[in-house]
Parts: C-alpha cells; sequence; structure tokens
C-alpha cells in the first residue's frame, strides 16, 4: 500500500523560501513519476510541478517556473519541492502525488497526470 506523508509546510513572508518533502512507502518507488500540487482556499486544485522516475525531466506550471524546484531522492523515498521567492497567490495547502505507473514518464494526457495515489496535505500561508 502506498503513503505519502508531507512535510515542511508553514507560515512565511513574501520573498522567503520553504522546502517540502514527501517521504513515501510503498514499493517501486524509484518508477514512480511524482508530482506537487496545490489547492488554494476556494479554488480547485492545481499542477504546480512533476518529475520523471529518473529525475531527468522536471515540468512546472508557468506561474511557478524559475522560483520553484522539484527534485527527488529514490535512495530516501522522498520527493521535495523547495520554494523561493514566495508570494501572497502561493498560499495553499501542497498535495504530494504519485503515478506508479509513471516508469515511461509523466502522464500528461491522463486526468491528474496520472497521479494515483495522494498524500493529506501541508499548508503553506505566504503573508504579505
Amino acid at each position: 500500500q502506498v503513503q505519502l506523508v508531507e512535510s515542511g509546510g508553514g507560515l512565511v513572508q513574501t520573498g522567503g523560501s520553504l522546502r517540502l518533502s514527501c517521504v513515501a512507502s510503498g514499493h517501486g518507488f524509484t518508477t514512480w513519476a511524482l508530482g506537487w500540487f496545490r489547492q488554494a482556499p476556494g479554488l480547485e486544485r492545481e499542477f504546480v510541478a512533476a518529475i520523471s522516475w529518473s529525475a531527468g525531466n522536471t515540468y512546472y506550471a508557468d506561474s511557478v517556473k524559475g522560483r520553484f524546484a522539484i527534485s527527488r531522492d529514490n535512495t530516501k523515498n522522498t520527493v521535495y519541492l523547495q520554494m523561493n521567492n514566495l508570494k501572497p497567490e502561493d498560499t495553499a495547502v501542497y498535495y504530494c502525488a504519485a503515478d506508479p505507473l509513471g516508469n515511461s514518464g509523466v502522464r500528461f494526457g491522463a486526468p491528474d497526470y496520472g497521479m494515483q495515489y495522494w498524500g493529506k496535505g501541508t499548508l503553506v500561508t505566504v503573508s504579505s
């Protein structure tokens, strides 16, 4: 059974940085595509970033390009989201997600980019 547990959220001022972590349990982590999504109050969940199983390919929403960086450590079953130059509009609950069928890459054509497992989320609040 796959479980994802996020950590690292909190309150930060505009321009600050946070690093989110997501530890996964379950077999086959090294072959999973992974992603981060977020949901702000009153809005739908949106894509933030994704990374292929080999970490050779990363993808970002336009709103976070140049500010956020996704990475993974397959030896620790962990995926990270480094968030720099945070803005109030980045305030949201951030969710880690995994696609155990993503061994050929991130499946952008599938619902939720193929992500099948989700963490419970970690809250990021950026004050102005």
